[in-house]
């Protein structure tokens, strides 16, 4: 028996105070055959990235209680390395050069088309997916 090594993580985490878009893109990354799970709020968010990993996290930036920039300060606090797309609406422009100095790998213009935005993940995820 050799060394197990464990399968690469192709897991997506949504973090989005709005229900409907949760559902939504948790049902189109599944549709995809994506790993997703998706939560509702900032705390969950930091619950979930304490005992699961993540090849990609979609994060909302408009949340009630921690916004998307103080979850995303509490992950790189914790030493969350995760690639982070930030989803905002058009024009946030004082949220977006924050979120750059903290890493933010993309951003995702609201309102978007979820079409093109699975397509991305999908991209994003390929080598993980296939490797």
């Amino acid at each position: 028996m050799g060394v197990q090594h464990k399968p690469p993580v192709s897991r997506v985490l949504v973090v989005d105070d709005q229900k409907g878009v949760r559902r939504l893109l948790e049902e189109a990354l599944k549709f995809e055959g994506i790993d997703v799970e998706a939560v509702g709020n900032g705390e969950e968010a930091l619950e979930k990235v304490a005992v699961n990993r993540y090849a990609l996290i979609l994060l909302d930036v408009k949340m009630p209680g921690m916004n998307g920039l103080e979850v995303l300060a509490a992950f790189r606090e914790r030493g969350l390395v995760t690639p982070v797309w930030l989803m905002t609406a058009y024009g946030e422009l004082a949220a977006q050069q924050k979120a750059g100095e903290m890493g933010v790998a993309r951003y995702v213009v609201k309102p978007f088309n979820v079409l093109e935005l699975i397509r991305s993940v999908r991209q994003f995820l390929s080598p993980v997916m296939s490797g």
